[in-house]
């Protein structure tokens, strides 16, 4: 068996019977006025962060979702968007996308506002996603491209980057790790499926979006997920993995390379108002900016030492130098 096949076994089966926790921690549950998450949402909830930003929904965005689960981040969404299709849902398993269906009538029943029309769902897979090009505002996955072994991550990818439109927003949440893994422990597929053994190296992670086209890559969020032990796992050392947010942003790639934003600021405190480097990013004095990672490394070329540049704290929420 495939782990693709694998992976489809293992969900069509939490499907059938919900398994609180199967594969992530529990994704963060949105407070909102109004908004009511059913319990069989929360029992289905199989991610591991969340891509439901309030800031990537204004004006009533087209919003594509891969790996429906039990719909919670389904409804979260149509929250947002709230009008008939707004927001399409993609699963390659039969099971779970009547599951999720199902549980769309609950949520009719305890959301006023919700109606089932909001959300379609259509049986496809990320590797050949039944929507149509330059079509969507938001695309979004949870703990599903870490599955993926690299061609088929790079076709998922792609197939993201092909459905948004320009500006478009893909946010997603799955696991890392910096460390080595063995072969054996890549190639379990069980592992694999539960979002275990897939899970990538951020640089390396990031560069698959880079090297897909996206020219602004924003990591939103890096926070402790599983450890993985030599008594339990096929590793000869203790792994540790975690969860980090990211949105990849169909921006033109500029001449000079992505901007990849990692929580990194820069904060000027000389004797003038303002620097300047004439490049676009003026900084106020003693008012910290945030800045990507090429703009931090132009910024520390300078040597000078009224700048101050911090290392990444991997927390990203928008603004800066681009």
């Amino acid at each position: 068996m495939s782990y693709l096949e694998t992976t489809k076994d293992i969900y069509k089966k939490a499907a059938l019977t919900p398994e609180v926790g199967l594969c992530c921690t529990t994704n963060p549950i949105w407070e909102l006025p109004g908004l009511k998450i059913p319990k069989i949402m929360q029992e289905m909830n199989y991610g591991c962060g969340s891509t439901v930003h309030a800031r990537d929904l204004t004006n009533s965005p087209k919003i594509l979702y891969v790996g429906v689960g039990g719909g919670m981040e389904l409804l979260q969404f149509a929250y947002f968007s709230r009008q008939t299709s707004g927001v399409i849902g993609i699963d390659v398993v039969d099971e779970m996308l009547a599951a999720s269906k199902q549980n769309f009538k609950v949520a009719e029943k305890e959301n006023p506002w919700f109606k089932r029309d909001f959300v379609t769902l259509r049986k496809g897979d990320a590797l050949h996603l039944p929507v149509a090009d330059n079509s969507i505002d938001v695309a979004a996955q949870n703990c599903l491209f870490n599955i993926f072994k690299k061609d088929d991550l790079k076709k998922a990818i792609a197939e993201m980057y092909r459905v948004l439109k320009p500006h478009g927003r893909l946010v997603m949440s799955d696991p890392t790790c910096e460390q080595p893994m063995s072969e054996e422990l890549r190639n379990d597929a069980r592992l694999r499926a539960l979002c275990l053994s897939g899970s990538l190296p951020i640089a390396e992670y990031v560069k698959m979006l880079t090297d897909a086209g996206f020219g602004t890559i924003e990591i939103r969020a890096r926070k402790p997920y599983r450890i993985l032990d030599p008594k339990t796992y096929p590793t000869k050392s203790l792994l540790f993995i975690e969860s980090i947010e990211v949105a990849a942003i169909k921006d033109p790639m500029p001449s000079d390379g992505p901007c990849v934003f990692t929580g990194k600021a820069a904060i000027y405190f000389g004797e003038e108002k303002y620097f300047d480097d004439n490049k676009g990013h003026t900084l106020l004095q003693n008012q910290p900016l945030a800045i990507c990672d090429k703009t931090a490394n132009a910024l520390l070329q300078l040597g000078r030492e009224d700048i101050f540049v911090s290392e990444s704290t991997f927390h990203y929420d928008g603004g800066g130098c681009c």
